[in-house]
């Protein structure tokens, strides 16, 4: 480390001499002084393309429901009936869908939720077409994000298919494109290391990520097929 006299000459004028030395900052490693920047990724093109995909569909359903439920009320306020387009029989009936309780979980109309859930999921994928990159918090928060709107399509295919014994095909349709964002942002995590999982796991989601929305709608599949099984072979 380099060192530099300083010369002082006393206050009293007498010639007397003194040493002072001066630490050179200079040459100290800037790695000492530096902040370390947080890991950021971009996903590829694949997955940005996913998301504005099925941000889009969820987006496109959330927007018809809403519009339909509106016309219900309006068409109640006015003593009238409106049937939405997607009420095609007793087991296909829209309308019994969005007139239920369950529709307003939170004390509005579902697809409201949707409309700025899907736009989300829209502006994420957008922004990884533009190469953007995010750090670990941000990727762990969307899939937060996607992991309780998964849950929550559960939760009303449940509540479709045994409790108000009717299928939207709208919301049949967010469903799906709830499904496969969740699988594909939550396959990116664990394979960037940002979610905690053994070796194997991260093989399997590099090879075949698929696999688990394509079972995981398969079984969706197969319960709504059982469900309602005399009216299909009817």
């Amino acid at each position: 480390m380099a060192l530099t006299e300083a010369v002082r000459v006393s206050s009293d004028g007498i010639g007397g001499m003194s040493k002072t030395t001066v630490k050179d900052v200079s040459m100290e490693p800037e790695s000492e002084h530096a902040e370390i920047a947080p890991r950021t990724e971009g996903g590829s093109r694949a997955l940005a393309l996913l998301l504005v995909i099925t941000g889009a569909a969820g987006l496109l359903a959330s927007w018809v429901i809403t519009i339909d439920k509106f016309k219900i009320l309006e068409a109640k306020v006015e003593g009238k009936t409106f049937t939405p387009g997607c009420s095609l029989n007793p087991v296909v009936s829209c309308g019994s869908v969005m007139e239920s309780k369950q529709a307003a979980v939170f004390g509005f109309p579902n697809p409201m939720l949707g409309l700025v859930c899907y736009a989300i999921v829209i502006g994420v994928g957008v922004s990884l077409l533009a190469r953007a990159r995010f750090p670990r918090w941000y990727w762990l928060t969307f899939n937060a994000g996607c992991l309780f709107g998964v849950g929550f399509c559960a939760w009303l295919m449940f509540q479709s298919l045994y409790r108000i014994n009717a299928l939207c095909l709208w919301c049949s349709l967010a469903w799906v494109a709830t499904i496969l964002m969740f699988w594909y942002v939550t396959s990116f995590n664990i394979r960037k290391g940002f979610l905690p999982a053994p070796p194997w796991l991260k093989g399997f989601f590099g090879e075949f990520t698929w696999v688990m929305p394509v079972l995981h709608i398969g079984i969706i599949g197969m319960l709504i097929l059982t469900r309602w099984w005399d009216f299909w072979m009817s």
